[in-house]
């Protein structure tokens, strides 16, 4: 089936399963080009500024109010 035939099919198909393809197409796309794909039953650790040691927060606070006060000087 060629392009041509498949817009008028795709084009007919309610929003979820347009977006379904998207990530359908996303996801060959990816493997063909040798990415590995997320899987979706697994979970993936993501970094937020709630997981830093408090030591880090300190720091860090320390730093940007010294910035801080060289800025005013």
């Amino acid at each position: 089936m060629s392009v041509v035939e498949l817009l008028p099919l795709v084009e007919s198909l309610p929003s979820a399963e347009k977006f379904q393809l998207l990530q359908f197409l996303v996801a060959a796309l990816g493997k063909e080009a040798g990415f590995i794909p997320f899987n979706s039953t697994m979970i993936y650790p993501v970094w937020t500024p709630y997981n830093v040691p408090e030591e880090t927060v300190t720091k860090l606070a320390g730093m940007l109010a010294e910035e801080r006060t060289s800025y005013d000087a």
